[in-house]
């Protein structure tokens, strides 16, 4: 029986067993190492078999078994069993699958949720900006006492360091009561200058392309419930030259909406991700569009990915990719109730839109009714200045 993350744990239980020759008592320390790895740690899910890795160090070193965490990624995410991501997966350190997927499970930190604490955040980064580049001035430069002037070192270090992934590979998969019905991988080169101008967006299928699920389509908004208790998705972005990755999604939906009209229904998964002061929080927008066949099932036709800043303006791509990038070197969470996190941040997200607009309808309002005071006010003593000349 294999267990996956949409599972619940299977808790194995070992209890102290006599032996039928001599009588004795068995522990769990006694049980042969096959025994342990090939019936009980292959019957885990990827969060108990790392709480079971901690537990002593035999387990320790027959939990970090890369065919464990090879078996726990695949029942986890079924598009990691593609040879491409197989293979990049490989080139991950420890062990390759369990660095991937102590990587993958977890999301986004946010430890800064309001606005006016990114601010700090700001002056803590420029800091921080400032000291790596005094410090690698003083690591690439050398000062000559013959010459008395600095002298530049050739090195690479710091330009490899900077440099943006040139390529992003994107491992999809939504399930729906457990039951995996969509699994795709998207490679996205990202050093074309179409790329960098155009507006961030990474599209999972093909325009005239259809999925179709044996799930029923929504007949009315109360029929849409359903997938927002039992659809989840998983974005994973791979940098597969650094060899790192994160998952995007919140997991659990956000919001459905059913178009009054055309009957299709939008399901968002969407991660928010603190940026600088000047955009305050971006959101990463993942939405899975589907439609009704003629049989009354349920198709996907549309699953993308952009990014959005506060004021709802698509982000380009040399823009994401910098966003992406440092949450791929970033902080993570460990992923625990990461759907009601990501419902949590997705409604002080829209909240603190609305009062961001709120606040510059006001600003805009007070503008105008300067400019319209000030008009008076010029239009007043123009005549004023006439009737003056007049007498």
């Amino acid at each position: 029986m294999t267990s996956s993350l949409h599972s619940p744990p299977i808790t194995t239980t070992i209890t102290t067993t006599v032996t039928e020759e001599d009588g004795s008592a068995t522990g769990f320390a006694d049980l042969h190492p096959y025994i342990i790895e090939a019936h009980i740690l292959t019957r885990l899910d990827g969060p108990t078999l790392a709480s079971t890795s901690c537990s002593s160090s035999t387990l320790h070193h027959l939990s970090s078994e890369n065919h464990l965490w090879s078996r726990v990624c695949h029942s986890t995410w079924p598009s990691t069993a593609t040879p491409r991501i197989s293979h990049v997966i490989s080139t991950f350190p420890d062990a390759g699958h369990r660095t991937f997927f102590s990587q993958s499970f977890s999301h986004p930190s946010s430890e800064n949720k309001q606005i006016h604490d990114v601010e700090s955040v700001s002056l803590t980064s420029l800091r921080s900006t400032i000291y790596i580049i005094l410090s690698n001035f003083f690591s690439v430069c050398l000062f000559d006492r013959n010459r008395k002037q600095w002298i530049v070192q050739q090195t690479n270090s710091i330009a490899s360091r900077s440099s943006s992934p040139p390529e992003l590979i994107s491992a999809v998969d939504i399930h729906y009561k457990n039951k995996a019905i969509f699994s795709n991988v998207q490679e996205t080169e990202t050093t074309s200058s179409w790329f960098q101008s155009s507006p961030f967006r990474i599209d999972m299928i093909d325009p005239k392309e259809v999925i179709s699920t044996p799930i029923k389509h929504p007949s009315d908004d109360g029929t849409c419930t359903d997938l927002i208790d039992h659809m989840t998705l998983s974005w994973i972005l791979i940098d597969p030259i650094g060899r790192r990755s994160i998952n995007l999604s919140s997991f659990k939906s956000v919001s459905v909406q059913r178009h009054w009209l055309t009957g299709e229904v939008q399901v968002r998964f969407t991660s928010i991700l603190t940026v600088d002061q000047k955009r305050g929080h971006v959101q990463c927008d993942i939405v899975v569009t589907c439609g009704g066949s003629e049989v009354g099932e349920m198709q996907v036709r549309e699953v993308c990915l952009g990014v959005e800043d506060m004021d709802g303006t698509h982000l380009n791509g040399r823009e994401s990719l910098v966003i992406l990038q440092n949450v791929l070197e970033g902080k993570r969470g460990n992923g625990a109730n990461r759907g009601e996190i990501g419902r949590k941040r997705y409604k002080e997200f829209l909240e603190m839109r609305r009062e961001r607009k709120e606040k510059k309808l006001r600003r805009e309002g007070a503008l105008d009714s300067l400019c319209v005071a000030f008009g008076i006010s010029i239009f007043v003593a123009f005549w004023c200045f006439l009737f003056c000349l007049s007498r």
